[in-house]
């Protein structure tokens, strides 16, 4: 009878280990996988690992930081000075000028400057010489030439009446023109600057076709 229930119990066991499925490879990997990863006292291979890779992390970015270029300071910029031709763009007018001055010659004013300015930086008239053929209270234009002292004009070209530089009495002098009309052209001169071209006078109230064409052959600038 015992030799019976062992030889029971043995193909019992027999048949259990053929009906009971093993698992598969792939889950046998994962579970020895995880009792190799799975958090344990210290120095489990997990631990390991993870130092690793900071200190990977760690000596990465230190050598990132040491590659980055140097900021260098930027070098300030020194203004060029304005040259010559461009003082009158900033408030700056020259003129010439010429006659019985002490020191003739071309001079830098302060824009807005008068007849009387230009004179007095040339050294004044000289003594004895008459200033009464400029107007001293006239504005100074940007390139003009300013004659002190010049003898009074006769007959021919240079009878011709100066537009930049002619007092309102000499510019009545023109067919045509009378005292309304001369400051009218006076007050054109300074508030543009000066004449530019003898056509300009076309823009004066009070100067028409007509009467233009009556004053074009006297004046000059």
């Amino acid at each position: 009878m015992r030799a019976y229930d062992q030889e029971r119990t043995a193909a019992e066991t027999r048949l259990r280990s053929i009906t009971s499925p093993r698992p598969p490879a792939s889950f046998q990997a994962f579970r020895e996988m995880d009792a190799v990863v799975r958090p344990g006292p210290a120095g489990s291979p997990l631990r390991a690992l993870i130092a690793v890779g900071l200190l990977a992390v760690l000596v990465a970015g230190f050598f990132v930081w040491r590659s980055q270029p140097d900021a260098e300071p930027l070098t300030p910029l020194t203004p060029s000075p304005p040259s010559a031709s461009a003082k009158a763009s900033i408030g700056q007018v020259i003129v010439h000028v010429a006659g019985k001055v002490r020191r003739p010659g071309v001079y830098t004013l302060a824009a807005g400057s008068r007849v009387a300015d230009a004179v007095a930086a040339a050294g004044g008239v000289r003594q004895g010489a008459a200033s009464g053929s400029v107007n001293l209270a006239r504005r100074v234009v940007d390139g003009e030439q300013i004659t002190v002292g010049a003898a009074a004009a006769t007959a021919g070209a240079a009878a011709l009446v100066n537009l930049n530089t002619a007092t309102p009495e000499q510019l009545e002098q023109l067919p045509g023109v009378g005292e309304v009309l001369a400051q009218r052209i006076a007050a054109f001169r300074d508030s543009h600057g000066g004449f530019q071209s003898v056509d300009q006078l076309r823009q004066v109230s009070g100067i028409g076709p007509r009467k233009f064409e009556e004053i074009r052959g006297k004046v000059q600038l």
